[in-house]
């Protein structure tokens, strides 16, 4: 039975061996037919790839082409070759070229904050003058200087004074600006109850003359810092020009002679220019000019930065643009000239010390004057400008003035913004 049973078993055994081989022999063909389905594909494409290469090359150059190209290469094997010394001769030009550039810039950069802080002065409802109202549409007029004189409600006759002497009113005023691009305005704000009778009177002066630049401030002695930096910043907005003035209203100017000063650094940025000084940091109350705040100069007895004497300055047009983009983060001191000298201190400033702008009164600048050399300003430094101005300012004019006619044959626009202007 066992026997039999392997008889069995073993013809079961070969049957499914036979089976597998059968089935074997089928997928075996199988496959190698896959196999070669798939080499043929592969071998196709190889053999297009160099086709699909020589589509993409670009075309070989034409001959001109190819002498441009090796033109140039000498060029540059030239350029490489050449002397360390030539190299060397074009620093300076290609240094003047980046100054140049810089300088542009700068200018732009300037000209674009002035623009934005006139529309937050119009967005504040600072008002426009008349110059800038014309110009709204054809762009904004150059000027030279604009000067700011600067005066209280109680000034009238010292107003009055410098109106009869150095400053020039009706006709000659307006040619004054036309011609020479000068500004001149008295700057005087609003008292403590707007539009009462101080105000009033203001009104009525500015109606009859014409001569007046009123500030979105509250007029006051302790606010002098105050105003200075809301009057750079209201002139920047109204007026374009190359400088900012300010001068208080008892002190002489010869306006011809203040712009032949100032041109000589219109080319240069940053310019701060006045009689520069460094007085001591007054610690004890109640004398003139007490700092409240002496603890920041260090110990007693120390003295102030340099900083230009507050009876007359003039700042360059970028200064002034920063006094407005910054004004309301700048700090202020009791005292308006360190309040200005402290904006500037950490910035990269041109301090220019011209004496010639706090001369004294006779007969310093007339000797000065007789010996060729004017005078931009004079006073009494003892009175902080001149002493009884009302009376003695004429006298002051005859004997150190410049004569009316400097101012009308001096030149002061550059000829492109004269051309500009008259168009």
């Amino acid at each position: 039975m066992s026997f039999k049973n392997r008889a069995a078993g073993g013809g079961i055994g070969n049957g499914e061996s036979s089976f597998r081989s059968n089935v074997s022999k089928k997928w075996t063909v199988l496959l190698c037919l896959g196999s070669f389905c798939v080499g043929l594909l592969f071998t196709n494409r190889m053999l297009t790839m160099p086709e699909a290469k020589e589509t993409i090359r670009p075309a070989a150059p034409d001959k001109s082409l190819r002498m441009n190209l090796v033109s140039t290469d000498c060029a540059t094997k030239t350029v490489e070759n050449r002397d360390p010394k030539d190299s060397l001769s074009d620093v300076p030009s290609t240094q003047h070229a980046i100054q140049t550039l810089d300088k542009t810039i700068s200018s732009l950069e300037m000209e674009l904050a002035a623009a934005r802080a006139a529309q937050e002065s119009v967005l504040n409802g600072a008002p426009l003058s008349d110059n800038m109202k014309s110009t709204e549409l054809t762009g904004r007029r150059k000027y030279f200087m604009v000067i700011g004189i600067n005066t209280a409600f109680s000034s009238r006759k010292r107003r009055d004074s410098v109106r009869a002497t150095w400053m020039p009113q009706g006709e000659k005023r307006r040619r004054l600006e036309e011609e020479k691009g000068i500004i001149i305005r008295f700057v005087i704000g609003h008292s403590a109850t707007s539009g009462g009778i101080l105000d009033r009177a203001i009104e009525a002066e500015d109606k009859k003359h014409q001569d007046f630049m009123r500030l979105d401030h509250v007029e006051g002695y302790l606010e002098l810092s105050a105003k200075t930096k809301i009057y750079f910043a209201t002139a920047v907005a109204m007026w374009d020009a190359d400088f900012y003035v300010k001068v208080d209203d008892d002190v002489h100017v010869n306006i011809a002679t203040l712009g032949n000063t100032l041109i000589r650094h219109r080319s240069k940025p940053r310019m701060y220019i006045g009689c520069m000084k460094s007085g001591p940091v007054l610690a004890q109350k109640g004398v003139r000019y007490h700092e409240p705040e002496y603890w920041k100069f260090g110990d007693p007895g120390n003295k102030y930065f340099r900083h230009a004497t507050g009876q007359i300055y003039a700042i360059s047009k970028d200064l002034a643009t920063y006094i407005s983009i910054n004004q309301h983060v700048l700090h202020r001191y009791a005292n308006e000239d360190v309040s200005i000298g402290a904006w500037f201190i950490g910035l990269d400033v041109n301090h220019i010390d011209d004496r010639r702008l706090c001369c004294g009164t006779p007969p310093d600048c007339e000797w000065k004057a007789q010996a060729g050399n004017l005078c931009v300003a004079s006073f009494d430094w003892s009175c902080s400008g001149i002493c009884k101005s009302v009376d003695k300012i004429r006298e002051v004019h005859h004997r150190c003035g410049e004569g009316e006619n400097v101012l009308w044959n001096s030149t002061f626009l550059k000829p492109q913004h004269q051309l500009l202007n008259s168009i």
